[in-house]
């Protein structure tokens, strides 16, 4: 399978700036057709919902192609699909919900692989209701987040366990299906923290057991905003505070207020032109296609294996630099590696980095509990992240770079 990156890159007008970008998982740069879609909502006529006046409906099927293009990508009813500023912001109104179903002595799990939003939304509601937290910790010489970790933590009054389906610090993607299993046998609901994994990988939130999936668009191309997934069926169960005239039908129950339309727009847009990567052939109007779940899953095939020959590449001489560590050791991982370099703060290693072009962010972007388990206290280190539009000469720069400095 071919993938075209030039096609692809020509579709980023940031790059025309000249940086080489390992900063996607903080955020991806966007492609023209999203910006357009965003743009061409704004300057359209544009109503709250419904179904009198043009600038009504246009406003109805904005939302309804949302769900649909989510859906598509999440392999999720589109009914099932939920807009939210954020993902923290889903995580912690979901966290808040679900709490007035526990009491004193339920048991909610979390992991110390994860990001915090994963994980202090969950332990700040189970204070709350005088729930217990149970922490699972991950091996830090592997990256290694294990089902049998997960179930020596569950028990009879296990509500939920919260996991990440891939380590935004050092990119582990734990054996989400698994953990799946062992924890709806102990008759729990699991949610599953998919920012990092949406952006590199074809989801399919059924098939891997996810009762909860979250995402963020500005991940994956689209604009800042966050996405939640769930079976229609489990969000009926879950209420939350709402004015009275607003409705109570899922999934608009859980979406306060007047709904974004432009970024809806743009996270559809966002999700049309991933369905093309393997293609390189993008609708320029972002008008919906045929079978957008199966040449989603193509495109993504076509980026894993872009992504992973530059993540080899980038990989290999990394590790054969004189006093650079990689903390990035999972069997299986996205192409996102952490990592130190003897002698230097990792501020610096990104300063010198950022002085020849090269993006390349230093930190423990919100992982903190991930951060000090390998032992780098809150400080983290220098992140390099791979996204659809790095290509060789990107990767070239960034070694030269760090050869230079080491």
């Amino acid at each position: 399978m071919t993938y075209d990156v030039d096609a692809v890159r020509s579709h980023f007008p940031a790059l025309k700036e000249g940086a080489a970008h390992f900063d996607g998982p903080g955020g991806s740069q966007t492609p023209d057709v999203v910006a357009r879609a965003v743009h061409d909502t704004l300057v359209s006529a544009v109503a709250n919902r419904g179904t009198v006046t043009a600038a009504e409906r246009r406003a109805e099927h904005i939302v309804t192609d949302f769900r649909s293009a989510l859906g598509d990508l999440l392999a999720t009813d589109p009914r099932g699909i939920v807009y939210g500023r954020s993902a923290t912001a889903l995580t912690y109104d979901f966290a808040r919900a679900l709490a007035r179903t526990w009491t004193p002595g339920d048991e909610v799990v979390v992991t110390r692989l994860d990001h915090d939003s994963n994980i202090r939304p969950w332990v700040q509601a189970a204070a709350a209701v005088g729930a217990t937290v149970r922490w699972v910790d991950f091996d830090p010489s592997t990256g290694e987040l294990s089902a049998d970790a997960i179930a020596a933590q569950l028990s009879g009054r296990t509500r939920l366990v919260a996991t990440t389906a891939a380590s935004n610090l050092i990119g582990t993607r734990p054996p989400v299906a698994d953990i799946s299993t062992v924890v709806h046998d102990a008759g729990a609901l699991h949610w599953v923290d998919g920012v990092h994994a949406t952006a590199h990988v074809s989801v399919d939130r059924a098939a891997l057991g996810a009762d909860f999936w979250t995402c963020s668009p500005y991940k994956f191309l689209g604009p800042h905003c966050g996405v939640l997934a769930a079976d229609p069926d489990l969000l009926e169960t879950v209420r939350m505070d709402k004015l009275l005239p607003s409705s109570d039908a899922v999934p608009e129950r859980f979406e306060l207020g007047t709904l974004p339309y432009e970024l809806m727009a743009g996270a559809t847009a966002a999700v049309d032109f991933l369905a093309g990567l393997a293609t390189a052939d993008w609708d320029e109007e972002g008008a919906e296609r045929s079978d957008r779940r199966g040449r989603l899953a193509a495109g993504f095939a076509a980026l894993e294996e872009h992504e992973a020959r530059l993540g080899d590449r980038l990989e290999t001489a990394l590790r054969a630099l004189p006093g650079v560590k990689v903390y990035s050791n999972a069997a299986i991982r996205t192409p996102t590696l952490l990592f130190t370099v003897d002698g230097r703060d990792s501020q610096q290693v990104r300063g010198a980095l950022a002085d020849l072009g090269v993006n390349a962010p230093a930190g423990n972007f919100y992982a903190v509990e991930c951060s000090r388990s390998l032992g780098l206290g809150d400080g983290g280190g220098v992140r390099t992240g791979l996204a659809p539009y790095t290509d060789d000469a990107d990767v070239d720069r960034l070694i030269a770079g760090l050869e230079a400095l080491v």
